[in-house]
């Protein structure tokens, strides 16, 4: 039976010089899973490629993710593919429980919010870990996001219920001081990441954001950082920026947890959306 999602088999592979599943990249740079499943941080995209592959390996990573907040549960899954550490794709299913927020705002207690994210990345030049210290990694992506309750989102004044959004990213991990740098531009128009829909019916649309991540390495395992990403607010429901405090730890070379304090601001006019941020990814 093949291993290798339709692509190889493994005889195949090895005699293209290919390695499925047998990655050898250092622990964790691989990153961690984003909400929108592509690799990065949680809530920010990095330029760093899925799986635990090489240049002549195929890797791939999978992932489930919670957030609890007072009003709402969030919650993700997903996986990802990464092909020689240059190219990614990706699949995230989102959802958003409305809890009893849900009936406040006339759609019934507990209704759920639902998803589907479609990425795909290309490593354009450099590297995360070697090469020269002032030459990061730089990815380029793409995020086709498909919202599953259009009627919601056009009551709520969306223009459409699915969107793309395009990302340029620059990471670079400085190993002489264990920290990793990151900054990724994000041309969006998604309303709470495309779960309220996207632009608005006056015509609203694209904009461009910012994310950034910092992190500090304290052993080969773990990891301690802060993230920021800016949002639009194009519903004008104030939506607001999103920042966290993560700490992550490779429990084995192939399953690394993360668990954060996660600020999302306002969500859908529910101000104070503060909570924990829980993920599990497997990698090879």
């Amino acid at each position: 039976m093949p291993l290798s999602i339709g692509l190889f088999s493994n005889h195949q592979a090895r005699a293209q010089g290919l390695e499925i599943f047998e990655g050898d990249k250092l622990v964790l740079t691989n990153g961690v899973s984003t909400i929108e499943g592509t690799s990065g941080g949680g809530i920010a995209t990095w330029a760093t490629i899925a799986g635990r592959e090489t240049e002549n390996g195929i890797g791939v990573s999978s992932h489930v993710t919670i957030v609890e907040l007072p009003d709402y549960g969030w919650q993700s899954h997903g996986f990802a593919i990464g092909v020689a550490n240059r190219i990614e794709l990706s699949y995230a299913r989102q959802n958003l429980d409305t809890r009893n927020v849900g009936e406040a705002l006339g759609l019934g207690k507990g209704y759920t919010l639902n998803q589907d994210v479609y990425g795909a990345k290309l490593r354009l030049f450099g590297d995360l870990v070697y090469g020269a210290t002032m030459v990061p990694q730089v990815s380029v992506g793409v995020e086709h996001k498909r919202n599953l309750d259009g009627p919601v989102a056009f009551a709520v004044g969306a223009g459409d219920d699915e969107g793309t959004d395009f990302t340029l990213s620059a990471s670079k991990l400085l190993l002489e001081h264990s920290v990793l740098v990151s900054t990724t531009a994000r041309f969006t128009n998604a309303n709470q990441n495309g779960l309220l829909g996207f632009g608005n019916v006056n015509g609203k649309g694209y904009s461009l954001q910012f994310e950034g991540s910092v992190a500090y390495q304290l052993s080969r395992r773990a990891v301690l950082g802060a993230e920021y990403r800016s949002k639009p607010d194009n519903l004008g429901l104030g939506e607001d920026d999103w920042l966290d405090l993560f700490g992550a730890y490779a429990v084995t070379d192939n399953v690394t947890v993360t668990a954060a304090y996660a600020d999302l601001g306002s969500v859908a006019t529910f101000e104070d959306q503060r909570g924990a941020f829980l993920s599990a990814q497997l990698a090879f």
